[in-house]
């Protein structure tokens, strides 16, 4: 999924959900709604190994919560995504719920760029990662800036994933590069 663009984001501190190996207790420690979530991706995942997954939550200009969960069985990605509805959209306290599944064989691309910085010592750490999973899907995107009679600008769709030091820590970024890397050796091999 991709993270909505927002006026400004208000820093957030949440719990660090990576030294957690489960899905469900790393939901629990980082999703303000972890039951919504787990009740929505136990539906489809009926059983299935998880194999990996990776979490993302933050709070918009107008408080309000944004969160996505990405799971990887071996054959599927099964995204939840919660997200307040903004106000006057509906009444307080009203969010959504999404559930997305993409079958591995609609990946044809898995990208990794890592951010790195070496310190006076020599020493070099990872200071934010950015991955995206191109899909077979496409997606429609309004017209350029400016250009009123231009035909929308059609691309094939992509998730996207991000952490930084500052947006959830080393453990964090070390957890979505496993996800990238678990991704990237299933793509292309024959599905069971």
């Amino acid at each position: 999924m991709t993270r909505p663009s927002f006026g400004g984001e208000i820093p957030a501190v949440f719990p660090d959900w990576s030294p957690y190996q489960d899905l469900e207790s790393a939901a629990r420690a980082y999703l303000r709604d972890p039951e919504i979530a787990l009740e929505a991706l136990t539906g489809v995942l009926r059983g299935a190994t998880v194999l990996g997954f990776t979490l993302e939550r933050f709070v918009n200009e107008v408080n309000g919560v944004w969160q996505e969960v990405a799971v990887c069985d071996g054959t599927r990605l099964v995204l939840w995504h919660g997200e307040d509805v903004p106000p006057g959209d509906g009444p307080p306290g009203s969010m959504t719920s999404s559930l997305r599944v993409v079958s591995l064989s609609a990946v044809t691309e898995v990208g990794c760029r890592r951010r790195l910085t070496r310190t006076a010592t020599g020493h070099v750490r990872v200071d934010s990662i950015d991955v995206y999973l191109l899909l077979t899907s496409l997606d429609e995107t309004g017209a350029p800036t400016g250009a009123e009679d231009t035909p929308p600008l059609i691309r094939h769709d992509a998730l996207r994933f991000g952490k930084t030091l500052d947006d959830g820590g080393a453990g964090q970024i070390a957890r979505l590069e496993e996800f990238s890397r678990l991704v990237a050796s299933l793509v292309g091999r024959p599905m069971i």
